[in-house]
């Protein structure tokens, strides 16, 4: 009956709901993080207890394996050559200045000496025959052309040695050899014939064609020029008895005598130089010839005019068409 005794509408005692581990665990977790928020300002540069534990990023930054495309350059390129074309110009401007200036003075010199003289070749005073040319590159020559008329000056001289030398040479095998006479005495010739000839023939023109840009003078300069290179071909290779010292004379100058023939192979040498640097201003000042505007069209009316404006040649018109005149009158009558 004991069984009984018990109160069956009474309950027996519940547990605690909020005891619960699960919900103990998530308590704790609300309560941090809500604590974390709070302490959390966004205007300041602090963070989070929670985000400061995670280490530091940095942004990603992207690096160039390649060169910018082509599309992207042109204004680059363009800007630049804007730039030098202006550089260009400017420099042309002062060389113009300059060139102006230098005329001026020339004048002024010129005014004040009562004209130019003649200072090539330099003699002395009491020599009996004076100067025959005016010759001053940095007062006849435009700026831009100075430096090639003074290397062809300069190739002048070298032609006038390498002939000096040749001669040299020739009399030294004329010394070892006396049936060499012939070639001494062409060595002497060539000397004296081609030293002022090369300089009146070949070096005026070209030094008068850039004073007063003279298509004539350019053409007499290459028709001139081109002979004298086929001279110096000949003479770099030496034909026993044509008075020069080429290879061919050289090495039989070298079997009868070694001192001579040593001698002659420098000589042979120097003709050798003498036509390479020879062709390489040929090829030079015709680049500049092509870039000054002058022709073939300009050479003939350069050449009329020169012909027409030539004293000898007005007169002997005057007379011819004189005498035509009187011929057709006499006819009529």
């Amino acid at each position: 009956m004991s069984e009984h005794d018990s109160n069956p509408f009474t309950e027996p005692e519940l547990s605690n709901p909020f005891q619960d581990p699960s919900v103990t665990h998530a308590r704790q977790m609300t309560t941090t993080t809500t604590a974390t928020m709070a302490e959390y300002n966004p205007f300041t540069d602090s963070k989070p207890t929670a985000m400061a534990s995670k280490p530091p990023t940095q942004p990603a930054i992207m690096k160039p394996t390649e060169e910018p495309p082509v599309y992207s350059q042109p204004r680059v390129q363009e800007s630049t050559g804007g730039a030098g074309e202006l550089l260009r110009r400017q420099e042309e401007l002062e060389r113009k200045a300059a060139e102006l200036d230098r005329r001026e003075r020339e004048m002024q010199s010129l005014s004040a000496s009562g004209g130019r003289r003649n200072n090539w070749p330099p003699l002395p005073e009491k020599f009996p025959v004076g100067p025959c040319f005016y010759h001053d590159v940095t007062v006849d020559i435009p700026v831009e052309y100075q430096k090639t008329v003074k290397i062809m000056y300069y190739l002048w001289m070298f032609h006038t040695g390498t002939l000096l030398a040749n001669l040299v040479g020739s009399m030294a095998w004329f010394c070892v050899d006396p049936a060499r006479g012939v070639d001494f005495g062409l060595a002497i010739l060539w000397f004296l014939l081609f030293t002022p000839c090369s300089f009146v023939c070949w070096y005026r023109p070209v030094y008068g064609a850039f004073k007063s840009d003279s298509s004539f003078r350019f053409f007499v300069f290459f028709f001139v020029y081109v002979c004298q290179l086929g001279v110096y071909v000949m003479q770099s290779v030496g034909i026993p008895g044509w008075g020069a010292c080429g290879w061919l004379s050289a090495l039989t100058c070298l079997n009868a005598n070694v001192a001579v023939g040593v001698l002659t192979i420098l000589v042979a040498a120097l003709f050798t130089a003498l036509v390479v640097m020879s062709l390489v201003m040929f090829k030079k000042v015709h680049a500049m010839y092509r870039t000054t505007g002058a022709s073939f069209q300009k050479a003939q009316q350069e050449m009329a005019a020169g012909v027409m404006s030539n004293k000898t040649v007005q007169a002997a018109a005057a007379t011819a068409g004189s005498k035509a005149a009187q011929g057709a009158f006499k006819e009529s009558i």
